[in-house]
């Protein structure tokens, strides 16, 4: 038996099955929420202790071997490759499946705890959840009526990303994980323009309009750590990890708040943190969001790729301090984590390679993703995680 034959019934749905579809504007939902641990609080409720783990597999031994202990996994996050590609149609595959490509080796995430793991869905959200931890996705079709054209009002992306964390809000108050403490956010031609505004600036106006519904921004230190690049999809798809526990939000002082950015950058600026600190028991987890090569709010070294990734760099450096910083202890550096890498020009990714060879040691754990970057002149975009990888 393989392992997607263990992973049916009721774990994460793939991104690509069938989303629902956002006319420019928030259609109403319908459906249940349907979780198995309403069946099973009393065994939820039991678990003390939790532990959060990222390890790594080739996506073949986690495709083809029925090696991995099922009952403790949150999600399989697949990338898109040769293997991959026919995964789609499976809709209780129990793979979270990312719109974007790996390079080098074919390498999936699988994101596990020690306590006890119940699937559940809630509208557009296939989500599992253990007592403390959920980890969940969802995926909206983005379509624009042509006889409507430019004066569709909001436009379809800004409806479709207000719905997206709508729905996850709605969905972490119910089960009681009100905390969202990781973000992957995956938009349509993110530097295109469409009803006379950049795609990432409607989707910035979207998110920040559910998180001021939902009184999300009153408290800085409760924003979470994110990520948003763009792919050649169709759909919106939103991936997220939130718990019963709160994180630290951190921010980086060789940067302005991006919730902070002048009106320059869009109508509403982004809503996300730097990094966030987690202290999971004894485990201190480390979240660091998509950095760039950004100082202030300002772009530096355009066309100059390898500069961008050391500036990167520099700005991840100065996240890790102020993480040790507020812990108090010397927790993370650069050789501890792991990264995600994304790049836009595939031409860059050879630069890219040495420039994170020389500064970061080889034996850390970095995946190659090409994806469009949040601004146009923004070739490379990495982010981070600590204290929850095994080798």
């Amino acid at each position: 038996m393989d392992l997607i034959t263990v992973l049916q019934d009721g774990l994460l749905s793939d991104v690509d099955t069938a989303p629902r579809t956002f006319l420019g504007r928030i259609q109403k939902a319908k459906g249940k929420h349907q979780d198995l641990t309403m069946r099973g609080d009393k065994f939820m409720s039991t678990s003390t202790g939790t532990q959060l783990t990222l390890t790594y597999a080739p996506a073949a031994t986690a495709l083809n071997k029925n090696a991995l202990r099922t009952k403790n996994i949150l999600g399989i996050v697949l990338f898109n490759s040769q293997l991959t590609s026919g995964i789609g149609t499976d809709q209780n595959s129990g793979i979270i499946k990312t719109p974007l490509t790996i390079y080098g080796a074919d390498i999936c995430e699988i994101w596990s705890t020690t306590q006890p793991v119940i699937p559940g869905h809630y509208l557009d959200i296939r989500y599992r959840r253990s007592a403390t931890l959920t980890l969940g996705s969802i995926t909206l079709a983005i379509t624009t009526p042509i006889d409507d054209g430019e004066n569709i009002n909001p436009p379809p992306i800004q409806s479709c990303a207000q719905e997206a964390y709508q729905q996850i809000f709605n969905l972490l108050q119910e089960i009681g994980h009100i905390h969202l403490l990781r973000v992957w956010n995956f938009l349509p031609d993110i530097n295109g323009a469409t009803h006379g505004l950049e795609h990432y600036r409607q989707f910035n106006i979207g998110r920040q309009g559910s998180f001021i519904a939902h009184d999300r921004l009153s408290e800085e230190s409760s924003i979470p750590a994110a990520s948003a690049v763009g792919t050649s999809s169709t759909n919106l798809v939103v991936h997220f990890l939130a718990g019963r526990d709160k994180s630290v939000a951190l921010e980086n002082p060789r940067q302005i708040s991006a919730y902070r950015y002048p009106k320059k950058y869009g109508p509403c600026s982004p809503t996300f943190s730097r990094g966030g600190s987690l202290n999971l028991d004894q485990q201190h987890a480390l979240f660091i969001s998509g950095t760039a090569s950004i100082v202030g709010h300002d772009t530096l070294h355009i066309d100059d790729v390898a500069a961008q990734t050391q500036e990167s760099i520099r700005n991840i450096s100065a996240v890790i301090d102020e993480a040790n910083r507020v812990a108090g202890h010397h927790l993370h550096t650069l050789d501890t984590l792991n990264y995600r890498v994304y790049f836009r020009n595939i031409a860059d990714l050879t630069i890219i390679q040495a420039e994170l060879d020389r500064l970061i040691a080889p034996a850390t754990k970095t995946l190659y993703i090409q994806a469009d970057i949040c601004r146009s002149e923004l070739l490379v975009e990495i982010e981070a995680t600590g204290g929850v990888v095994h080798s």
